[in-house]
């Protein structure tokens, strides 16, 4: 059986601010394309039998810089709907909710979105897992979601069978690759926040797409 390939799209503007953004459809920063066009020698070490990308256009462009052939939109991989917190970070939030945790009260509605609890994006996630394992299940290689890095960390806790908010505990970087497999028959994390390091990327292609 092959692993889950979790792909956490490049630097925007907002991520490298720590601005809450899931809808507003901000494109990479330049280091943000660098880091997807970076990932693509770890994938070419994968066979990648499906791809699926969340429709967000940091998303899609990190999947199309790092390689990935033939991704397919799945509306459910979209980050966490932040609501009336979308563009604001942490820091703001804590001035007028010193309490606050995004993790145990989730978003509060806001003009253009509803806002999302821990559970409504668990259950998300666990939508995606049932498709995605499916794939997996028909063994013709590994499974690669490319994503954002709240709704990936969710999706992983329901992934080892925790709850929605034990995300927290899996800090995840922008433009990086991550890895879930198994175990003695066991769900397991076997890869975390994976790069290249830049000695290796200098002397790398640094075409996004694999060899023919």
């Amino acid at each position: 059986m092959g692993e889950l390939i979790l792909v956490r799209h490049g630097e925007t503007a907002w991520s490298r601010s720590g601005q809450h953004t899931s809808h507003t459809d901000l494109p990479m920063t330049e280091h943000g394309e660098h880091q997807a066009r970076s990932l693509a020698p770890l994938l070419r070490a994968h066979r990648i039998a499906l791809t699926l990308v969340s429709p967000m256009t940091r998303a899609r462009r990190t999947a199309e810089l790092a390689g990935l052939d033939a991704p397919r939109t799945e509306p459910g991989l979209r980050e966490w709907d932040y609501g009336g917190y979308e563009g604001v970070t942490t820091d703001e939030i804590h001035r007028t909710r010193p309490d606050w945790d995004l993790w145990t009260d989730g978003a509060v509605p806001g003009a253009d979105a509803a806002g999302e609890s821990p559970a409504e994006v668990g259950h998300r996630a666990d939508q995606v897992l049932t498709a995605a394992l499916s794939a997996l299940d028909r063994d013709e290689g590994d499974v690669a979601l490319v994503s954002h890095g709240h709704f990936l960390r969710v999706l992983t806790a329901r992934y080892l069978g925790l709850a929605p908010a034990a995300g927290a505990l899996f800090q995840l970087a922008t433009g990086t690759l991550s890895r879930l497999g198994t175990e003695h028959g066991r769900p397991v994390i076997t890869g975390w926040n994976l790069t290249l390091p830049e000695s290796v990327l200098r002397t790398a292609p640094q075409e996004g797409r694999r060899p023919a």
